[in-house]
């Protein structure tokens, strides 16, 4: 009898339970709760570039440079991300050598001070004027981006390093960064230092790409330093080395080089982690002394990434678009560089060192921007500014 009544409260005690505390019984996977998702914010620029006049403009004192100026007015939209990334397409290798522009370049180091103190987050140092100052231009360059406390993706100090692929962890997610270059500009390889630079080779994307994975990388991001110059269309090999890679699992391709922007397209595929991929193909110039139409605008690309914590799902939010506009002349501060974001609150309250004619361009600019990279799809968000 005692066992009998020992066995019905049991039993009783487990339907109160039941009744009274049914979110213990349901698996987490199941429960709306206001904390299961997190969403990482990314930027993206195109190629960063310091033409011989950039650093002219720039100069301070005799042996002191200072570009933060040439940022002041995109600072905010560079800090806003929660990892901003941009493609440096020069090398710093000291005072050593002579500082230079096109086309071999060497840059003073206080261009990537300013650029790490306006926001950036990772600089992507694999393209075709990597090699422009031998393996040493790629080893001091990688370690003064480790100093300001940046991260690299493209070039490799050791072998161990090219042999794997970083994995990031920022508020729960982690995500890879792989970065190549179509060319080297055929400059010489030292021996020793062939595994410095990271080729465009699909074997290669795709072992790192499984590598990145096997660190259990939830978003892997692949850069593509590629393409005809100046074409504001992706070429055939553009075209075919990204439908490759889309099928090896990129669940985001970004691309720079043409010094133009090209088109931005979303892809599914079954290989990759996220719900929809998207690639774009050319970001344009961010800064250069490239004055042509076309060469002198480019963009902030931003996409968030969600993550559900419980079910572990990863979902694209939204694509949009920061068209930007670079200016050359004199202000009060003398002869300057200024990258113009051509959003509503600074076209309606101008600089007053815009002359009719750099309005004008401007203006050319932001059209052509919105023309060109929605020529894909229409899913791409941006700012319609209203021109007076």
């Amino acid at each position: 009898m005692k066992q009998v009544i020992i066995i019905f409260l049991i039993f009783v005690s487990a339907l109160l339970l039941n009744f009274v505390m049914p979110a213990r019984l349901i698996s987490p996977q199941l429960q709306a709760r206001s904390d299961s998702t997190v969403v990482v914010k990314f930027g993206m620029v195109g190629d960063i570039m310091c033409h011989s006049t950039q650093f002219k403009y720039a100069k301070a004192g005799k042996d002191s440079f200072n570009f933060k100026p040439v940022y002041r007015m995109i600072k905010k939209y560079l800090e806003y991300p929660d990892f901003m990334i941009g493609n440096l397409e020069t090398v710093m290798a000291g005072d050593k050598h002579p500082y230079t522009g096109f086309p071999i370049f060497n840059t003073p180091d206080q261009f990537l001070d300013d650029l790490a103190a306006s926001g950036f987050d990772m600089m992507i140092t694999a393209n075709n004027h990597s090699r422009d100052r031998g393996a040493e231009g790629i080893r001091r360059t990688a370690g003064l981006i480790e100093q300001l406390g940046m991260l690299r993706s493209g070039t490799f100090i050791y072998p161990e390093e090219r042999d794997s692929a970083r994995v990031i962890e920022l508020k729960g997610m982690k995500f890879s960064v792989l970065s190549y270059t179509y060319s080297n500009n055929g400059m010489p390889v030292e021996k020793g230092s062939e595994h410095m630079l990271a080729r465009i080779d699909t074997a290669s994307i795709r072992r790192d790409i499984e590598i990145a994975r096997k660190g259990d990388a939830e978003v892997v991001i692949v850069y593509l330093h590629f393409g005809d110059e100046y074409q504001r269309e992706p070429n055939y090999y553009q075209k075919k080395i990204v439908k490759k890679i889309q099928s090896y699992g990129a669940d985001i391709i970004l691309g720079s080089h043409p010094h133009v922007m090209q088109p931005v397209d979303y892809y599914n595929s079954d290989a990759a982690n996220i719900d929809t991929g998207f690639v774009a193909y050319s970001l344009g110039n961010f800064i250069s002394n490239q004055r042509w139409r076309y060469s002198d605008t480019g963009v902030i690309l931003y996409f968030d990434i969600q993550k559900n914590l419980y079910t572990g799902d990863i979902k694209l939010l939204d694509v949009r678009i920061i068209p930007l506009w670079v200016f050359k002349g004199d202000t009060v501060n003398g002869r300057e560089y200024v990258i113009l974001p051509l959003v509503e609150d600074v076209i309606s309250s101008l600089p007053e060192f815009m002359t009719e004619k750099d309005i004008k361009l401007m203006k050319e600019g932001y059209f052509d921007t919105i023309e060109i990279i929605t020529g894909l799809s229409e899913k791409l968000q941006y700012e319609k500014v209203v021109f007076e």
